[in-house]
């Protein structure tokens, strides 16, 4: 059977190929996450025994409010909420710290949620130029914050802050940055989109008010959905609850937290990603053994002559950025599908992930894949190489 009605086909990559899809390879749910989304797959299925105050992270059955605990302290910070999404976890913080005209700090690599959380708010979003190697340091972030004081007379707001970044899979100096925005005393949110339910984070640690990150990018769950934590200090402005009261009926909501619009992550999702979290606080363990993965495959990929890796080496991360403008495109610029000719021969070895056509710069992730998968993986790309006669160092 391949279909699950007449216009919806079984979505079955996952089970038939090696997918290295830059976004999607740590967001794979786990099979506990698979059997929640059947069983929590109703609307509402969440609310079954929702008592006063009416509130999700107060959910005794099933466990919500325990998760909520356990999570906080997985991260090392006080409290957290589910948000349907990383972006509604920036929109949180940024509604709650930023005004109309307020100025807060990016990277030149930030992602465009942060710079669309920051217009909804009238805020105006100021970026830190990454190094030479496409790299965001604490000194750099520095300057910016003095260039922002000099022309507007105020410091920013916020600083927004990637640990890894979308566009190469870059580490940036997390840490030396949160200990600029604490000399500055300006709020770090922490963007671990990337990080979050792949690797250790630690908020205290790091020095973060705010961490948030991705369910369905890093934590093995379903979108949309996400997290924001932070500390106690923040948690009473950031999850604040309702003071509003209706002028006919005179009705109060004193246990809705405002910036979660009262609920936020309900049913199959919130299940699966607590169904995930066992698994994720095993394999955050074998972080290191998966960037050994990721830099054993950019190794083997890079004996492709004309190949190059445009993230920074060795790895540090499973997303990694390449360019193979002068192999696999110099095969594409006559080939009769064009550029379609590679995303074609990955597919005929069961290899899923690129963007059709990309045979420039591009990103895949190998993470979740087995040691036997990374070596196919590479021999796949050499294989393929060798067809069309480009050279191949051995």
């Amino acid at each position: 059977m391949s279909q699950i009605s007449e216009k919806i086909a079984i979505r079955a990559r996952e089970e038939l190929f090696i997918n290295i899809q830059p976004i999607q390879a740590g967001g794979r749910l786990t099979p506990e996450a698979m059997k929640a989304m059947i069983a929590y797959g109703d609307g509402y299925s969440t609310c079954d025994w929702c008592l006063k105050p009416f509130r999700l992270d107060k959910i005794r059955k099933p466990p919500i409010d325990e998760f909520h605990a356990e999570l906080a302290d997985f991260l090392g910070m006080d409290q957290v909420r589910v948000f349907p999404g990383a972006r509604r976890g920036f929109q949180a913080v940024a509604s709650t710290l930023v005004e109309k005209g307020d100025t807060v700090i990016v990277s030149g690599l930030a992602h465009y949620t942060e710079f669309l959380t920051i217009e909804i708010v009238g805020g105006i979003a100021r970026e830190v130029p990454p190094n030479e190697d496409n790299i965001i340091t604490g000194e750099a972030t520095a300057q910016k914050i003095e260039e922002v004081k000099r022309e507007t007379g105020k410091l920013p707001k916020l600083i927004m802050m990637e640990h890894f970044d979308y566009v190469f899979g870059n580490e940036h100096d997390i840490r030396g940055i949160a200990k600029v925005a604490k000399e500055y005393d300006i709020p770090l949110l922490y963007n671990g989109a990337y990080s979050i339910g792949l690797m250790p984070v630690d908020g205290r640690k790091i020095g973060a008010d705010f961490l948030v990150g991705s369910g369905h990018k890093s934590f093995a769950s379903p979108a949309p959905s996400g997290l924001l934590a932070t500390t106690d200090e923040w948690a009473e402005k950031v999850f604040r609850t309702s003071r509003a009261t209706g002028d006919l009926t005179g009705r109060r909501f004193e246990g809705k937290e405002v910036e979660l619009l009262g609920c936020t992550l309900m049913g199959a999702n919130l299940i699966a990603m607590m169904a995930s979290f066992p698994t994720i606080r095993e394999r955050v363990k074998r972080w290191s053994e998966e960037v050994r993965k990721s830099n054993r495959f950019v190794k083997e990929f890079l004996k492709i002559e004309g190949n190059k890796v445009l993230s920074e080496m060795p790895r540090k991360h499973t997303l990694t950025r390449v360019d193979t403008t002068g192999s696999f495109d110099e095969i594409a610029r006559t080939h009769k599908r064009r550029g379609f000719f590679l995303t074609k021969e990955l597919k005929e070895r069961k290899i899923v992930g690129p963007f059709p056509g990309a045979t420039k710069k591009w990103k895949l992730n190998t993470y979740g894949l087995t040691w036997k998968q990374v070596e196919y993986l590479a021999w796949a790309f050499k294989d393929i190489a060798k067809k069309y006669g480009i050279p191949v160092r051995e």
